[in-house]
Formats: structure tokens, C-alpha cells, sequence
């Protein structure tokens, strides 16, 4: 019951924002948009509609993330690329044009009337069952008394005062309207978002035209990888493995003319020969260690992870809830790097002397996390290791999400859809 309770509480305090932000911002965005949008004409509008549908798409943000906050409802972002910010009426006029022909820009329009309308009415209901049963302990405090002698016609929903009988009548029934509010206060919460997400979710053709979009931008970002990792393949032969051989050849040349003239030095230049031989193998290993690890392909993801970490200078501390079978080859590789790559930015950049890392599988995916108690401080963006990360991830239609407070601890959580065979 005490549960029951707070969650009822905190249902009306969440219904009382959400009102009044759908009255005051949702009402005011949407007029100062539709205003914008007809002074387009005179040519004002231009420079004007811009800034405000932006403003428009960062409060329907806010409220995806309240979504996600408070619910763990996901509405997916709609929205379409913008083109690059450029001075002048040339790129206030394209920006312009873009933002009016995304029909996300619509939908948001449409979901802040829905909003400071139905969402509105739905939204007070919650905080006004519970102030209103506060009335009723109000009016049987004696209140209804000189409400009754200055004129009367005072009524409590269905209850009419005229008495202190009614007026307690007045305070059972407000009772019931608070015992009504925890119950149901949730559930109108969970109707306000789905007015939201009815509107703010992309449509099937969005979706579709997004995914296009997403796999276009993913396959570039395949490419690119794939040949960045040939350059570097190919760099490394060349000054590693590849010089060394050459050098074991020279060595043997030398000893072949030496062997009958100064066996000594013939011998050990043998043995120079087996060195550099022994390290070229050495480094071949590496590279193939780095393009595909042995134990990846023989033990599975778990066991290949378990001896990535034993190779760090820090305790980590593996926990793998994997099922028997194993993901496509490629999945578990590029799962495998990722949490290599995570797991050196842990040591290298973020200080930290403990990390964490979980596999598990569920519901079609497969799911790491990898915490660490360094600095914090990281994000994704501006160009970072985690931004290519991300961009590698979405090949497979994989997401990445970092939760990295200044002062840490940081955890980096991946999803990469895929079955298990």
C-alpha cells in the first residue's frame, strides 16, 4: 500500500508539470509557429521558422526522454537529417525548406494540440483528484458554513451543501476521490505518453525512409572501416613481419658465403636469423590476434572476452549469461573489438583500477555492458573513439548508450541484434 501510494503521489506531481507545460509551452510554441509560418510570405518567416520548430523539436525531445525516464517507453526520433547551417538568406531559405518538408515537423504540430487539449485533460486529471478530495476535508472543516450564508448553491460534485451532514457527506466522497487517484493516477500518465507516442513516433513510411537512410550511412562507414583495417594490415606487414623476413633472407645469403670461410660468424648469424625469425612469427600472430583472435573462433565470445581481460593491467571481472548457441562470426568479432576498444579506453584515458564486464542474450540480442570506476567525462560525439564505435555497432543495426557522470563510475552498455545457431 505504501507503495501504492507514493507511486499514486508522484503520478499527480507528474500530471501537474505535464498540464502545465502543454498549457503554457505547448501553447505557446504552437502559436508562435503558426504566426512564423504565415509571416513566410513577407519573407520574415523565413529566418524566423527556423529557430522555432527547432525549439518545437528539442521540447518534443524533452518529452521522449520523460517517456523513457519515467515510463521506459521508447518513442523513436523522426527526424531527418538537416543540411549544413550556412549564413545568408540562401541557407536560412534551404533550412527553412527542409524543416517544412519533414513530415515529422507536422506530427509535432499535431501532437501539441492533441497535447494542450486531450494531453492536458488527462494530465490534470491526476493531480485534480487528489486536491480536489482535499476540498471536501476542507468544506467539512466548517468552510461550507459562511459559503452557505453568503448566498448557498455551494456543491461538491453531486453532493449539494446546505449542512454539516453534507459537507461530511462532502469529505467521505473526497476520500474516495483520493483512495481513486492512487490507483489510477499511473495509468492516466501512461495515457498522456501514449497521446505522445501515437504522434511523435515515426510513421511506417518514416521508419522505412530512416532505416534507408541509417543503412546508407552504415555501409559508407563499413567501407571505410574495411579499408582503414587493410591499410593497417598492409602497414604492418610491411614494417613488421615483412622487413624481418627480408632480414632473416639477408642473414641466410650471408651465412651461405660465410659458412666455409668463417663458420663462427656463420653460426651466429644463424642464430640472429632464428631471433628475427621467431619475432616475424611472433608478430604475425599478433595481426592475426587482431584480425580475428583463435580463441574467437574456436571457444566463443565469453572465453575470448575472459582472455581479454586477463591480458589488462587492471581487474576485470567477467560475468557471461550466454546461451549455448553462438552468434554469425561477424557479430561476435565486431562485439568482441568493441568491448576490446572499450575496455583499453578504460585503462588508458578514464584511470580506472576495477571494470566490469556482462554478457548476456535475450529477446533476439545480444547485450554488454562494461563499467569501470575511473574519471568519467565520456561522451559520444565531436569525433571520439565511442562516436566510431557507434557508427561500427550500426552496421548491425547495433546501438550504443554511455552513462559517464564527471567523477565516474562510466558504464557503456551495447545491443547488437542477432540469433543464435
Amino acid at each position: 500500500m505504501v507503495t501504492r501510494t507514493k507511486a499514486g503521489l508522484l503520478a499527480g506531481g507528474r500530471g501537474f508539470g505535464l498540464s502545465t507545460s502543454a498549457l503554457a509551452v505547448g501553447i505557446f510554441l504552437f502559436t508562435l509557429t503558426a504566426v512564423s509560418i504565415a509571416l513566410i510570405p513577407i519573407g520574415v518567416g523565413v529566418f524566423t521558422t527556423p529557430p522555432v520548430l527547432e525549439a518545437v523539436r528539442v521540447y518534443a525531445n524533452r518529452r521522449r526522454s520523460l517517456a523513457r525516464e519515467w515510463l521506459g517507453m521508447e518513442i523513436a526520433v523522426p527526424y531527418r537529417p538537416l543540411p549544413r547551417e550556412r549564413a545568408g538568406v540562401l541557407g536560412a531559405v534551404e533550412r527553412c525548406g527542409a524543416l517544412l518538408k519533414d513530415p515529422a515537423t507536422w506530427r509535432d504540430l499535431e501532437w501539441l494540440l492533441a497535447d494542450m487539449t486531450a494531453g492536458a485533460v488527462v494530465a490534470m486529471l491526476a493531480p485534480a483528484l487528489l486536491l480536489y478530495s482535499v476540498w471536501g476535508v476542507v468544506l467539512a472543516a466548517g468552510v461550507w458554513k459562511p459559503i452557505d450564508e453568503a448566498g448557498g448553491g455551494l456543491w461538491f460534485t453531486f453532493v449539494h451543501i446546505t449542512s454539516q451532514s453534507t459537507a461530511n457527506l462532502a469529505a467521505v466522497l473526497g476520500f474516495v476521490y483520493a483512495v481513486l487517484g492512487l490507483f489510477v493516477n499511473p495509468a492516466l500518465i501512461r495515457a498522456n505518453f501514449a497521446i505522445a507516442r501515437s504522434l511523435l513516433s515515426p510513421t511506417r513510411e518514416q521508419a522505412l525512409a530512416l532505416r534507408v537512410e541509417r543503412l546508407t550511412e552504415t555501409r559508407h562507414d563499413a567501407v571505410d572501416s574495411s579499408a582503414a583495417e587493410l591499410r593497417r594490415i598492409e602497414r604492418d606487414l610491411h614494417d613488421g613481419a615483412q622487413a624481418r623476413l627480408v632480414a632473416v633472407g639477408m642473414s641466410l645469403g650471408t651465412v651461405e658465403a660465410l659458412i666455409e670461410k668463417d663458420p663462427a660468424q656463420a653460426k651466429a648469424l644463424l642464430a640472429k636469423a632464428r631471433e628475427s625469425s621467431a619475432e616475424a612469427l611472433t608478430e604475425l600472430r599478433d595481426l592475426v590476434r587482431g584480425i580475428h583472435p583463435p580463441v574467437l573462433a574456436e571457444r566463443g565470445l565469453g572465453d575470448a572476452v575472459r582472455a581479454l581481460a586477463l591480458r589488462l593491467p587492471v581487474p576485470v571481472e567477467v560475468d557471461v549469461e550466454l546461451p549455448a548457441g553462438r552468434a554469425d562470426a561477424p557479430v561476435e568479432s565486431a562485439a568482441y573489438f568493441a568491448v576490446s576498444e572499450v575496455l583499453t579506453n578504460a585503462v588508458k584515458h578514464a584511470g580506472a583500477d576495477r571494470i566490469w564486464v556482462d554478457l548476456s542474450y535475450g529477446s533476439g540480442a545480444l547485450r554488454i555492458s562494461v563499467t569501470d570506476n575511473g574519471r568519467g567525462g565520456a561522451r559520444v560525439g565531436g569525433g571520439s573513439g565511442l562516436s566510431g564505435l557507434e557508427r561500427r555497432l550500426g552496421t548491425f543495426d547495433g546501438v550504443l548508450a554511455v552513462s559517464s557522470p564527471v567523477g565516474g563510475p562510466t558504464m557503456v552498455t551495447m545491443e547488437i541484434p542477432c540469433a543464435l545457431s
